[in-house]
């Protein structure tokens, strides 16, 4: 805000010097008054820099605009480009896609728009286009944690030619349930398909490389690298700073704009430097939200609800390129406080947890006695202590393996219930079926020190709000409470049996059914959001304004429509809140029971992801030995027998993990012979062919109810 001073000029008398005094004094009146006007306006304004320290205290304030300015050379903008990747949402990079890949990064040089390419790359081979396809369509992949899990009995970590021999006759006798003494095609892909994994299914494709990241971005080739930059915040110039890209599904949907998610790490390549404590700058670019406020207004109900979440604020993002962009306006983006050491500090009260990030549908699932094998699935963002793998193993076994009263009895001492309780309570509510109700994803785990529990911290919100489009909007509308989970969930299936979970868990939802799931709260929390960040939208674009204005009214757009998931509309948070409240009051009530999300992709996926569809042809072909189409136990022990020859390469005797990845890969290679790369199947809630419209799996979408008056609830059973 600028001033207009205008001083008219006067004849003052030489002979009157009172007028001069008075006329200095009134002066440097003015002068104060207006010091004092602006410091109060910039204290007011959510946008103006103050002279306090610029720490993550007066960062992350949720009505804070700030503006980023990161300058490139030409060079080191050219090198933050990812190279090569297949894009399944068929976007790729301005102006064109890597070499080997058609306009906007499509195989094959699809138009724009055209989604994936049908039958998968050019050449045939999983799609991906590299050894392991997705991340990880593999033999290693899928099976090692089986093997590894159900063999290893004497949890060496490592598996003799005995325990191999006898892991084959345990699955043959479990996978003959017509006891006819011999497995055809079909028994060996019915026996496969039970087998559970936390590779199966979507797992295989939110998984990268070993030591890559993973997500859905990384499982198909797409990499992303730090560069030189120079920033300056509001004022503060930092030289040198670590600029990459990030994100995976939002980062595909938006690879055809400038306007991408941005990871800042200050002290990349200055060692110390920083914003105060503030050493990363995440910044969401909320393709999938026109409102830009599912991710801010999800963390702060989390937060409202005294669950650890991240803090946020919004930054405008200018970048200059010499040649390209001269302080070139890249949009609003929303400002994600980093989960890290600082974060533990903060809630905790120490820095020596372990700070975990697991990409997995099957979370705590034993897969053998080998850190490696649990290392990429886990994905530990600080260096572990022997005993903090050992707690992630351990807690696995127990999951796995304990019965109903030893489960019962144990799993207090690694997980704080009543706090777990408290998290799901806000992500149920939610319909959050992108993160743990899903394919396992978009969370943190931290393992306190002092208390050896884990405990659960939300991340990567934009899909919240009922608005992750792999269930009908009935279904997120009304999610059960007492089934909020898609597919099989081992580990969620036994906790929620528990009365020292879902006694807490029911409690915290009926407390926040009469105070913080308000829709008029949320209402007014958009709307309040909307007056700040409105110039920032329409300075985008007149476009993208008009359904920020949709969306903040409370009118449904519809999607995005990439790839075969596309299709239906989107409910924003304000009528979505309505008919979720209501859904919540009348299950706790015992008027419903709410609805199940389908089986979603966990456990084998829509078109046939999971194990038996892949290695069934395989297996086959190794275990049969006189070539009838059908296996034996014998054959099948002798079969197990000769792998196990084969890959102990070194005659030791004992059967590594490596060594069982590497012979798993060689000699059982998937088989993608009509693989679809992203559907198929039969329509239902385990999803639709390319092209199929899309139908709510529980009829049409009912109209919103009126709210249950909370004080007519039935009292919340113990157990």
């Amino acid at each position: 805000m600028s001033f207009r001073l205008e001083v008219k000029s006067h004849r003052w008398s030489a002979r009157a010097p009172w007028r001069r005094a008075l006329k200095v004094s009134a002066g440097a009146l003015l002068i104060v008054a207006l010091m004092y006007g602006a410091m109060a306006l910039q204290k007011e304004s959510p946008t103006a820099f103050s002279n306090q320290p610029l720490d993550s205290e007066h960062l992350y304030n949720l009505t804070n605009v700030w503006t980023i300015h990161l300058k490139f050379a030409p060079d080191q903008w050219e090198a933050m480009e990812p190279k090569g990747g297949f894009n399944p949402f068929g976007g790729g990079p301005p102006g064109g896609g890597p070499p080997g890949m058609g306009p906007g990064g499509r195989l094959g040089g699809a138009p724009p728009g055209s989604g994936p390419p049908v039958g998968g790359p050019p050449g045939g081979g999983p799609p991906g286009g590299r050894p392991g396809g997705f991340g990880g369509f593999s033999a290693a992949r899928m099976l090692t944690p089986a093997f590894m899990s159900q063999g290893d009995v004497n949890r060496d970590g490592w598996l003799s030619r005995p325990e191999m021999e006898n892991l084959a006759q345990k699955w043959f006798q479990t996978w003959d349930v017509e006891k006819k003494d011999k497995l055809d095609e079909g028994q060996i892909r019915a026996g496969l398909d039970r087998i559970r994994t936390p590779g199966g299914g979507i797992g295989m494709m939110l998984q990268g490389q070993e030591g890559k990241r993973n997500g859905l971005a990384s499982g198909l080739g797409i990499e992303f690298d730090y560069v030189h930059a120079d920033l300056e915040f509001e004022g503060h110039v930092l030289r040198d700073v670590g600029v990459r890209y990030k994100g995976n599904g939002t980062f595909m949907e938006s690879r055809d704009s400038l306007k991408r998610s941005l990871k800042i790490e200050l002290n990349r390549y200055t060692k110390g430097q920083g914003l105060g404590d503030v050493k990363m700058l995440t910044l969401q670019n909320n393709v999938t939200d026109a409102s830009l406020m599912n991710e801010v207004l999800a963390y702060r109900l989390y937060r409202d609800a005294g669950v650890p979440a991240p803090r946020t604020a919004y930054a405008r993002v200018l970048v200059s390129v010499p040649g390209k962009f001269d302080q070139k306006y890249f949009g609003l983006y929303s400002l994600t406080e980093a989960v890290d050491k600082g974060f533990a500090q903060r809630h905790f009260g120490t820095k020596r947890g372990a700070i975990f990030k697991p990409v997995t549908p099957s979370l705590f699932t034993d897969l053998g006695a080998d850190w490696a094998a649990y290392k990429q699935s886990y994905d530990p963002k600080v260096l572990l202590y022997e005993e903090q793998n050992k707690a992630v193993m351990d807690l696995s076994r127990l999951v796995t393996q304990a019965d109903d009263a030893e489960f019962a009895a144990r799993i207090g001492g690694f997980i704080d219930l009543p706090e777990f309780a408290r998290f799901m309570a806000v992500m149920v509510y939610l319909s959050d079926l992108d993160g743990i109700l899903g394919p396992g994803q978009n969370l943190y785990l931290h393992l306190n020190p002092r208390t050896q529990q884990f405990q659960f911290i939300p991340w990567d919100q934009d899909h919240s709000w009922g608005q992750f489009d792999r269930a009908s909007q009935q279904q997120r509308d009304q999610l059960s409470l007492r089934h909020p989970w898609q597919g099989e969930n081992p580990f969620l299936e036994r906790i929620f049996k528990l009365a020292a979970f879902k006694t807490p868990y029911l409690a915290r939802l009926e407390e926040f059914s009469r105070t913080i799931f308000s829709p008029e709260r949320f209402a007014g929390q958009v709307d309040q959001l909307a007056a700040i960040i409105r110039p920032a939208v329409r300075e985008e674009s007149e476009t993208k304004l008009a359904r920020f204005e949709k969306v903040v009214a409370g009118e449904n757009l519809p999607t995005r429509g990439f790839g075969p998931f596309g299709g239906g509309e989107i409910k924003p948070i304000k009528p979505f809140t309505k008919v979720r409240t209501a859904s919540v009051l009348e299950q706790l009530a015992g008027t419903t029971e709410g609805l199940v999300a389908g089986s979603g992709f966990p456990g084998g996926g829509p078109g046939g992801f999971g194990l038996g569809a892949m290695l069934t042809r395989p297996l086959l072909k190794v275990l049969d030995e006189n070539h009838d189409s059908a296996v034996t136990e014998a054959e099948f022990k002798q079969g197990f027998g000769r792998l196990f020859d084969t890959w102990n390469g070194d005659h030791s005797g004992r059967l590594t993990l490596q060594q069982l990845r590497s012979g798993l890969d060689k000699d059982l290679s998937p088989s993608f012979e009509g693989f679809p790369p992203f559907g198929g199947g039969p329509p239902g809630n385990r999803g639709l062919p390319p092209g199929e419209p899309r139908q709510p799996a529980n009829g049409p979408v009912s109209e919103p109810r009126p709210l249950p008056d909370p004080q007519n609830l039935k009292p919340v059973p113990a157990s």
